[in-house]
């Protein structure tokens, strides 16, 4: 998730449970040409075992080059390739998930990743989408095609790229993939809370799930997905008084990684999810909305009634944007005549990272 898995949030995360936190999606002609913002978004926190890396990109030579850079110059130990972004200005360019329309491009991509990747035993996983509409569906091809590559997994998101993340998650096309495919399928799409996960994977046969908005503000769903995947029934409840101890501590991350300025300027973001469902009232909200030093921040969380109980009723609700349908994807020219695309050669940007 873009601007929002940066190393100080998958280092909060990983201080609540079990996982593989996958860093904020970068591209790889960025990478390769050196761009500085691209270089400043490959920042990993010292207690991070596993650096993953989700990789952005059109151009199978420079995706390539990108992953040989992050194996030998970043330590990265998983690459995950995003072949499921739905924003516009990343369809428009064929990126995303409007590539895997284009079955032969999507295999020359994967062959170059995987090959760059295998001298250093560096796993490469993709993700994707059910298709770019229910007519052009592209799921079954796309796992096809991963597995003949050498891909270690899939990820599939119940939606397709016309859905972007309104309605439900169809769960059923994750367990087609399944049935599909020999390599693991990792099931993605309406994962609130830990029994979701669990419901998810009794009813599709994954083998483990990708949680994205579910997290937002709330990096304790990582602690109950451990204990709910080793049997146990566990959903956290915080109190009013835990969130803002947990909020007080990814402001601390991000203003180490980031210095004070911007690190409460990121932190902002965060605070409507954190909140969502408190009665925490809204000039209250406001205010953590312009916070600018740690102090500050202190002095509002400390008039917070620390005792007020998680808002139950904000469990299995969705979190971070929903949105409509589309009626339409926003395609190349002439995307649609050719279902192959070998030799389809895309211009692919440096700055489509903010696509999310």
């Amino acid at each position: 998730m873009a601007g929002i898995t940066n190393a100080a949030y998958r280092r909060l995360c990983a201080e609540y449970g079990a996982g593989l936190y996958v860093c904020e999606m970068i591209t790889s002609r960025g990478l390769v040409e050196g761009d500085e913002t691209t270089k400043r978004m490959l920042v990993f926190d010292e207690a991070e075992q596993v650096r993953s890396v989700q990789l952005y990109g059109t151009d199978p030579v420079y995706v390539g080059k990108a992953a040989e850079i992050l194996c030998a110059d970043y330590g990265v130990g998983h690459i995950d390739l995003n072949f499921g972004c739905p924003v516009p200005k990343v369809t428009r360019k064929g990126g995303g998930g409007a590539l895997p329309w284009k079955r032969g491009l999507l295999a020359r991509i994967l062959e170059h990743t995987v090959a760059a990747a295998a001298p250093y035993g560096v796993p490469v996983t993709m993700k994707t989408r059910k298709g770019l509409d229910d007519d052009h569906l592209t799921y079954l091809d796309a796992g096809r095609i991963a597995q003949e590559t050498g891909c270690a997994s899939i990820a599939l998101h119940g939606r397709t790229v016309a859905q972007a993340y309104s309605g439900q998650a169809d769960w059923e096309a994750i367990g087609a993939l399944v049935d599909h495919v020999s390599i693991p399928v990792l099931g993605n799409g309406d994962i609130w809370e830990a029994a979701d996960a669990v419901r998810m994977v009794e009813q599709t046969g994954a083998a483990g799930v990708v949680v994205g908005r579910g997290c937002l503000g709330r990096p304790w769903i990582f602690r109950d997905l451990a204990a709910a995947f080793e049997g146990g029934d566990v959903t956290t409840l915080p109190n009013l008084g835990e969130v803002a101890a947990m909020m007080r501590r990814h402001a601390e991350l991000l203003v180490e990684h980031m210095g004070e300025e911007r690190g409460c300027k990121e932190f902002r973001k965060h605070v409507s999810w954190y909140l969502k469902g408190f009665g925490a009232g809204g000039q209250r909200r406001r205010d953590l909305g312009l916070v600018s030093t740690l102090a500050d921040l202190d002095l509002l969380l400390a008039e917070l009634d620390p005792n007020e109980p998680f808002p139950v009723a904000e469990l299995g609700a969705p979190r971070g944007r929903q949105g409509s349908p589309r009626s339409r994807v926003v395609l190349p020219e002439g995307w649609l005549d050719d279902a192959d695309g070998s030799d389809c050669h895309l211009q692919e940007s440096v700055d489509e990272t903010t696509g999310g």
